[in-house]
């Protein structure tokens, strides 16, 4: 069974590879507040802060990402 440090780090190294430069090219910023239980808390921030597609980007594009790479991730 892995740790919480070892899946934190894993959900930050997909954040920083593979979803905040695309998200970055429109401006915004994504990040991880906390994990906990399987639950992965983000903040995104910057375009992201009222945008229409932030919800669609959170659950079709961040939600798959994490689920599908990372087991522990619920």
């Amino acid at each position: 069974m892995r740790t919480d440090k070892e899946i934190i780090l894993d959900i930050e190294n997909i954040i920083e590879k593979q979803i905040q430069p695309s998200v970055a090219m429109h401006g915004g910023v994504v990040s991880l507040h906390s994990y906990n239980d399987g639950v992965a808390i983000m903040f995104m921030s910057g375009a992201c802060s009222g945008c229409a597609s932030s919800a669609y980007t959170l659950k079709m594009g961040i939600e798959n990402l994490l689920t599908y790479h990372i087991a522990e991730v619920k």
